[in-house]
Formats: structure tokens, sequence, C-alpha cells
């Protein structure tokens, strides 16, 4: 069956309840399709070894495992992006781009067309239906989206979030409250808001905020919450995601390790 028929599987199991699932889901299938081809193509093993029938089952389910994480992610993205978007009540041009290069990187140009598509499709049902219905099936996709993704896909889901809402160089306190409100809904703490919009920093403030410590901190608090973040946020962690996602994962670790040296440095730590 076509990739883009399994995703809108997946997302009728996962949202079954959800009129903005099925719609979603039915958007992205189709994009999938008609990016892919609709094609459902098993690895190929050459192996004449009697294993490789096995080592082949075994490289399609680590293939459909790594499509099950990408297109969770993707869908959850696409969803999220068009509540952050909108959560000041304007669509501002430079968070609509944030989300286009990202189609654009991964899947080309006709995946940008149709992500926009999608986006204006959610916008439009947010507006037909009301804040409060919105709303609630927001909580309710970011409940599933807990169950089912990894701790570390979510966190770089945020990390998106947090780009997006910062991608018109002005972040409204309703954009803040609901960049909170979904990470607490994704089951993560509402602090990890605070670290990640503060990536990329170059003060020693910033470098606090980021390892989520104050300047009070021990020097062994400040090494303990260094590791910390670099568990939950090194690449090899995302390796199901895609290599474009990995891309930015590899970015923000980069940005954590800055954020480390200025701290060190500023302490003379070693």
């Amino acid at each position: 069956m076509g990739l883009g028929k399994w995703i809108g599987g997946w997302l009728g199991w996962i949202m079954s309840q959800s009129i903005l699932g099925a719609m979603v889901g039915y958007a992205l299938g189709s994009m999938f399709d008609s990016l892919f081809g609709g094609g459902d193509e098993r690895i190929e093993d050459d192996s004449s070894s009697s294993y490789g029938g096995w080592q082949q089952t075994d490289s399609y389910e680590n293939q459909r495992a790594a499509e099950g994480d990408r297109n969770s992610f993707l869908f959850s993205l696409m969803v999220l992006a068009a509540h952050i978007i909108q959560a000041d009540g304007k669509i501002m041009h430079s968070e609509m781009e944030h989300v286009r290069q990202f189609l654009r990187q991964s899947f080309g140009e006709t995946a940008v067309e149709q992500g926009d598509s999608i986006l204006k499709k959610l916008f439009e049902y947010r507006k037909e239906k009301g804040e409060y219905v919105w709303q609630q099936q927001i909580q309710q996709a970011c409940q599933e989206m807990a169950r089912q993704m990894q701790h570390e896909h979510r966190l770089q889901l945020m990390a998106f979030l947090c780009e997006i809402a910062k991608a018109d160089g002005n972040l409204a306190d309703v954009e803040l409250k609901a960049l909170r409100q979904v990470a607490v809904n994704l089951s993560l703490s509402a602090d990890v808001v605070d670290q990640l919009l503060h990536l990329g920093g170059q003060t020693i403030e910033d470098a606090y905020a980021v390892l989520g410590i104050t300047k009070d901190a021990t020097d062994e608090e400040v090494r303990k919450a260094y590791r910390k973040m670099a568990l939950q946020y090194h690449p090899d962690r995302v390796n199901t995601l895609g290599e474009d996602v990995k891309a930015a994962a590899q970015k923000k670790f980069q940005e954590i390790n800055n954020a480390k040296e200025i701290i060190y440095k500023a302490r003379n730590m070693k």
C-alpha cells in the first residue's frame, strides 16, 4: 500500500476521535503519495547467505519503524506549527517561511505548496470551529503525541516550534504561553521552552538559561546539567527522523556545547 495510505492509517489510529487528525492525515497522505509515487518498496538484499531472508526482514522492519517515527514527527510538526503560528492571532510570513524551509530542504518544492495547503486548512478549521474546540483538540493531539513519540523526539519538536515562534523577531507573551502549554501537554517541563529559546545566545545569562541553572549553581551542578542536556539532545537520539532533523539536532547540540564553554570559561573550569 502507498506510503500516504499508511500514514493515513496511522493517523486514523492515533487520532481516531479527532476531525483535526483525520483532516491532516488525509492531506499528509496525499502529499507523501504525490512526492513518492505511492510506492511501498522493500529494501532488497543481495546476500546469498542462508540468513539473507532474515536480514532482509530485519532491514525492512527497521525501515518501517523509521518511517513511522518520521511521519509522526512531520504530522506533529504541521499541526503544532499551525497552532504556534496563529497563537498571537496573526499569520506572519517569517514564521510560515520557517516551516516552508524545512519542507523544502526535506522533500522539495512540491512539499512546500502542499504544506502551505495543509496549514491553510488548519487555519480555516480553527476559525470555523472556534478557540474552545481548537484548544481541546490541540491538547488531545499533544497527549497522543506524548504517548507515541520518544522523549528526545518531542524535545526536537519543541525546538522547531520555538524557532518558528522566534522567526519574526518578536516573541509575544501569548506565544510564550502557547509554547509552554504545548510542552506540558507533551509531557515535557515548561522550563524546556525557556532553555530552547536561549539557544544560540552569547551572554553568560543565556548560557545559564540553556542549561536550566542559575549563576549560583555549583561547578558540579553545572557539569550535571550539561551532561543531562548533552544526553537528551544528542543527534544520535533522532537518527530515525531523517538527516534534515539530525542536522538541526547537531546545530542545537553545538549550541549547548557553546553554552557550556561560556560558563566553563567564566568559572575557569576544565
